[in-house]
């Protein structure tokens, strides 16, 4: 198992070569148009579907592994089952049509609801592997600079934050790789993960996570110390090797996205019913 989100993947795409600004600004829409509610349940899920498209689009362009990406994260499986499971047996409504599996009542609007949820959480991920994957964690850290810039103006230390979170996008690869060799570390000692009382698991999963957070305690500090020997202070005035410069592919990437910002807002101001459009009927 090998986690791939925050991993940059050094291909030259026409998505890694825009601007780190402009995929920054990117991301923020995707996640706003991922989030807005367009009416129905049913067109919720369409539209989403509209844009898990352009992301799988955007995926394949840019060479990061979509499918691999989900492979990979067996937990997030693990709780959708268990979220599919209590919306079923406690749905959050108890209204409209509905079908029986044996015994069980099974809610239209349950299964809408779980799947919903579950193609917002695929899309997230998704783009946050997009961006965090064609894009260099320096370039990162400036381009959050770049956005939180007006906080300057209250003396908000923008350049620590922007760092802290480029260095914590950078090492969540890192900490996925190094559990999976504890894991197999301990594996080999004779430490099963999967079976056994609740007891046992938790001791398993304590064996995991002490050595892993000695381990993040340690590459923090040597990490500190390799910053301090090449004079990194945040508190100086930085100034770049090498500079950003913006492209004609930039223009037209900010151009796609006020083009896609702007459908969005309106779908979710005017709530258009394309079903009733049709005059499809839907239970």
């Amino acid at each position: 198992m090998t986690l791939t989100i925050g991993k940059f993947t050094p291909f030259n795409t026409v998505i890694h070569r825009l601007d780190a600004r402009v995929k920054l600004i990117g991301l923020i829409i995707f996640l706003v148009a991922t989030f807005l509610s367009y009416g129905t349940g049913y067109m919720n899920l369409v539209i989403n579907g509209g844009i898990l498209v352009i992301v799988i689009i955007l995926s394949i362009i840019s060479k990061t592994s979509f499918l691999k990406l989900f492979k990979s994260l067996k937990a997030m499986w693990m709780m959708i089952v268990l979220l599919l499971i209590l919306n079923i047996f406690l749905p959050s409504s108890s209204t409209g049509d509905f079908f029986f599996i044996g015994e069980v009542k099974i809610y239209y609007r349950t299964i809408i609801n779980v799947s919903f949820i579950l193609l917002r959480l695929i899309i997230v991920l998704a783009e946050t592997n997009i961006f965090t994957s064609t894009t260099k964690p320096m370039d990162m850290t400036y381009a959050l600079e770049w956005l939180f810039s007006p906080l300057k103006v209250i003396k908000v230390p923008i350049h620590k934050f922007s760092m802290t979170i480029s260095l914590a996008l950078r090492f969540i690869p890192t900490l996925a790789e190094e559990s999976e060799r504890i894991m197999k570390a301990q594996a080999s000692r004779g430490v099963d993960y999967r079976q056994g009382k609740l007891k046992d698991k938790v001791k398993a999963i304590i064996s995991l996570i002490i050595p892993l957070f000695i381990s993040s305690l340690t590459t923090s500090s040597e990490l500190t110390d390799a910053m301090e020997a090449r004079g990194y202070n945040p508190d100086s005035k930085r100034s770049r090797y090498k500079l950003q410069k913006w492209s004609l592919r930039d223009t037209f990437g900010i151009i796609f996205l006020a083009v896609l910002l702007t459908a969005i807002i309106i779908l979710a101001i005017y709530r258009f019913d394309l079903f009733a459009y049709l005059g499809v009927s839907l239970p």
